[in-house]
């Protein structure tokens, strides 16, 4: 029996990316939502549908525990959540559904909430807790238990129907937390970890666990969705990460560590303080991080691998100039080189992502990408399409030429969902043609040249040559500032010169 029952809408074998590369994680931001109520005293239990079915896997949940509250808090700390893939709204709305039969009130916490907050609430959830949640659903869920409905409209950070009229209220904004340090840790042990380790173990031979040092991310990529933190940025102290490191280290066997931080190490004194508790403490394990190229300098590397730090992702995005200028990404594209120089310098695997598709970006530009990656030679890379989130500057500027497909139903999907430079299959092809491309430079050494022959990524790159000629959009999408570069562009796609006008 449990009074609350959490859960979240991520399955993973629903997304067939994700399966193949078969790196679980445990959802932390619903482990940080049950361990505030149960600090509290409330009776709580979560049923995890990364692994477990979400279907009879749920019911069987209900079933034992009976709660009286039902919450859907997504992991928000989980770049899947920030997606809305359909797939899990799909998720989202079937735990609905049969939590409603089973006569719980249901509340739900997450990316696509946040953005269609009528569209849940209509479905039937009793209220939608806006972007970060922990203290709001504490509040809230006092007084569902308590029986006192009619209090919801003093609890900041909620959106609700007014039952007898439908209208939507939005409460107060809530405030971010600032010192995270507040909340305990994630309540790991409500959930089977045994089945991550597993799972882990018989993919890749370790254990990897995940954990966070940090909430959201002040810089501005347009492109970048914040619904849950905004454009705010908080650090837990640098103690309490290597204490919740060593104990991941020591009481949960983790031989491996991935920090979902959106921005890691943005303040270099934290940094250096960060490697200082993980000596003290001896909780060095290899990490990876996620990070920009202009944090990668050589006096935060060093400081990183004396933490254990072992693989850093950076948004490197692109190698044009005026693609990174235009996604106001603020970053200069021989910091990426630099980066990658710097890590390489202590050992650390330097990892891009790598995103095409943005409105003005020209053959030239892909190009540009392209040498970057051969030049550089990343040890790993994540390549996607321009991907229009709801709440972005980048989703305002391209909302009119959306179609009914708003959403990726999973990870793999890669539909550009307004009109690009190219069709879809071009996307899909100079994906392929990239990570065969870091493929073949990785199977070589520093000393060997990467021009020498290779027929399957001859073979890609002859077929991305092919279909830049025949996947062309003839009226791709116009961003302001872009108009005359695409103007000139169109013209040489049609063969119509400055005199034909």
């Amino acid at each position: 029996m449990a009074d609350v029952l959490l859960t979240h809408s991520y399955h993973l074998y629903y997304d067939r990316k994700q399966t193949r590369k078969m790196q679980p994680y445990l959802p932390l931001g619903t482990l940080y939502a049950a361990a505030l109520l149960r600090s509290a005293g409330i009776s709580v239990a979560v049923f995890d549908t990364m692994l477990n079915n979400p279907e009879q896997g749920f019911q069987a949940a209900l079933e034992q525990h009976r709660p009286r509250v039902v919450v859907l808090y997504e992991d928000n700390f989980n770049f899947l959540s920030k997606m809305c893939l359909t797939r899990m709204r799909e998720v989202a709305y079937h735990i609905l559904d049969i939590s409603q039969k089973a006569g719980a009130t249901v509340l739900v916490n997450g990316s696509d909430a946040s953005d269609h907050v009528m569209d849940y609430l209509r479905k039937g959830f009793r209220c939608v807790l806006l972007g970060e949640a922990e203290w709001t659903l504490l509040e809230v869920t006092r007084h569902l238990l308590q029986g006192d409905e009619q209090k919801l409209a003093q609890v900041a950070g909620l959106a609700y129907l007014q039952e007898d009229t439908q209208e939507l209220v939005h409460t107060a904004p809530r405030p971010l937390t600032r010192d995270l340090d507040l909340l305990p840790f994630p309540a790991r042990d409500l959930i089977n970890a045994d089945d991550y380790r597993a799972a882990w173990k018989t993919a890749h031979g370790y254990f990897s666990m995940n954990i966070v040092s940090s909430r959201g991310c002040p810089f501005r990529c347009n492109w970048c969705a914040k619904p849950i933190f905004g454009d705010s940025f908080a650090v837990r102290s640098a103690r309490s990460v290597a204490e919740e490191m060593r104990r991941l280290k020591y009481d949960l066997g983790a031989e491996h560590l991935w920090f979902a931080d959106d921005i890691f190490g943005l303040h270099a004194n934290w940094v250096r303080e960060f490697a200082e508790e993980v000596e003290r403490v001896d909780a060095a394990v290899p990490f990876k991080i996620q990070s920009r190229v202009d944090l990668m300098t050589a006096n935060n590397v060093r400081a990183l691998r004396r933490a254990g730090c072992a693989e850093v992702w950076m948004g490197a995005e692109s190698g044009s100039q005026k693609i990174l200028d235009a996604m106001e990404k603020g970053t200069r594209v021989e910091q990426i080189a630099k980066a990658r120089e710097n890590l390489r310098s202590q050992g650390i695997r330097a990892c891009y992502f790598l995103q095409f598709g943005y409105p003005g970006e020209t053959w030239e530009d892909i190009q540009k990408t392209v040498q970057l990656v051969r030049d550089t030679r990343p040890d790993d890379i994540g390549v996607s399409v321009s991907y229009p989130l709801p709440g972005t500057k980048f989703f305002d500027r391209v909302q009119a030429q959306l179609g009914e497909k708003t959403n990726w139903s999973d990870s793999e999907d890669l539909a550009m969902m307004f009109q690009g430079a190219y069709t879809d299959e071009f996307y899909h092809a100079l994906h392929d043609a990239l990570h065969a491309q870091v493929d073949l430079s990785n199977s070589l050494t520093a000393r060997e040249d990467t021009k020498q022959p290779c027929p399957k990524s001859d073979e890609l790159w002859e077929q991305v040559v092919r279909l830049e000629k025949t996947c062309r959009n003839a009226r791709p999408t116009v961003l302001p500032g872009f108009v005359g570069e695409q103007l000139v562009q169109l013209r040489a796609i049609l063969g119509v010169t400055s005199g034909d006008d």
